[in-house]
């Protein structure tokens, strides 16, 4: 194998790693012992290391209870097991799943159609902002500097091979939300969207609407983007919006290490054309029942090649299907109820460790550490098997050695009261 490849030794195959990615010894574990024994072992290293930690950790995933019934119905063989609904007259029961999807994900953003699901929040971002501009014949972008940090540099990525500009504009630095004043002065008659996420990044509400009227008076497209799906169970649907893309990690998707996720577009009934994917619809079949097929698939990579709207070209349907069983299981009540759950505890952690930012959170809020570094903090809190907030300077230097913080409804009150008193004492 290794001469297949060209090289000489195993060091060789793997020296476009960093050296610090790199273990460099085999792993500690006794020669010769057998399959049976390697998955004790595993399966002890993983108690180990993640029983009865509580975690505040968010930033765009989310520790959130997982209900059981999704992994009945997920594991399924027929949904396990499928790949994709190609044929689509031996595949109904995956699109139906997708159908009901789109139906939820409209209810929930409040827009007309939505497409069968994206890989993940990050991906979904530029391809709505691609959207846009096939929709204005523009070419600027701008986007929030509160967007996820990771959203905008896969939204750079993507936008360097197409020719797109995207510009960021910036922050109130009392309140947290976007500066409206500066989005008026970078907008202009090549803009084609306007990108802004609520809650953004720092776990503020923003203003949604006045972003909206800046976007459509200089005739830009208003994309709403969301991390923490469950806000919406309690936060006012994005009608402002033009597109809305999002990730759905909240919806009993597993963090798992950052992945799989599903990700989503939704938008207004008359840019359906443009919607990067795919999408399920409704027709009859030969004998007048009701059946379902994909549809628009014209604008797919492999029917129009270099015109096609979007490289996607399938969908995350397992992952996706996760949060369908998801939305149906806890319905419109439930979901506000879990959102209030999860408003009332980001409160009373609130209320013990004072927020830097003065705007209306959700779930998270950016927390200061009194002049300390927060990564000696974070190391100290896990002797009690408590998962610290993230520091932001990586992400923001001018924030020091402020942290995000995140409570949700899996967050006791008595690791409240234990991280507060830790950052008190710092």
């Amino acid at each position: 194998m290794l001469a297949a490849c060209g090289v000489e030794s195993l060091e060789d195959l793997f020296a476009h790693l960093p050296k610090e990615a790199q273990l460099g010894r085999p792993l500690n574990m006794a020669p010769g012992i057998s399959e049976y024994e390697i998955i004790d072992f595993f399966k002890a290293r993983s108690n180990d290391n993640a029983t009865g930690y509580t975690s505040f950790l968010g930033a765009g995933v989310y520790q959130h209870y997982r209900p059981v019934l999704i992994d009945t119905i997920v594991s399924r063989g027929e949904f396990l097991t499928s790949y994709t609904p190609y044929q689509a007259e031996i595949s109904q029961g995956t699109l139906t799943a997708i159908f009901e999807f789109q139906t939820m994900i409209c209810q929930l953003t409040g827009m007309d159609v939505a497409n069968a699901s994206m890989y993940d929040g990050s991906t979904a971002v530029p391809e709505a902002a691609m959207m846009a501009v096939r929709i204005t014949g523009k070419s600027k972008v701008l986007v929030s500097r509160v967007v996820h940090p990771e959203y905008r540099e896969v939204l750079r990525t993507y936008a360097k091979h197409q020719g797109i500009p995207v510009e960021e504009f910036g922050y109130d630095a009392e309140s947290g939300q976007l500066d409206l004043e500066d989005l008026e002065r970078r907008l202009d008659g090549e803009t084609a969207a306007v990108i802004v996420q609520s809650p953004n990044f720092f776990g503020i509400v923003e203003n949604v609407k006045a972003a909206a009227d800046l976007a459509h008076k200089r005739g830009a497209l208003l994309i709403f983007v969301f991390t923490e799906a469950v806000s919406l169970g309690i936060l006012e649907p994005p009608h402002e919006a033009d597109i809305v893309a999002g990730e759905l990690q909240s919806f009993a998707i597993s963090p798992s290490y950052g992945g799989p996720y599903a990700g989503i577009i939704a938008a207004k009934e008359k840019y359906i054309r443009q919607l990067p994917g795919r999408l399920v619809g409704e027709t009859l079949d030969a004998r007048g029942n009701r059946a379902f097929c994909l549809t628009l698939s014209t604008r797919e990579q492999h029917i129009r090649r270099e015109k096609a709207t979007s490289n996607i070209c399938t969908n995350q349907a397992l992952i996706a299907l996760m949060a369908t069983v998801f939305m149906t299981i806890y319905g419109k009540a439930g979901l506000r109820e879990l959102a209030e759950q999860n408003l009332a505890k980001a409160h009373y952690l609130s209320s013990k460790i004072k927020p830097r930012f003065s705007g209306p959170f959700f779930n998270e809020f950016v927390a200061a550490t009194n002049g300390s570094a927060p990564e000696p903090l974070n190391q100290k809190l896990l002797e009690n098997k408590i998962i610290g907030g993230l520091p932001l300077r990586k992400f923001y230097p001018e924030l020091g050695n402020a942290v995000l913080l995140c409570a949700t409804e899996m967050t006791a009150r008595a690791h409240m009261d234990t991280l507060a008193e830790a950052v008190s004492i710092q």
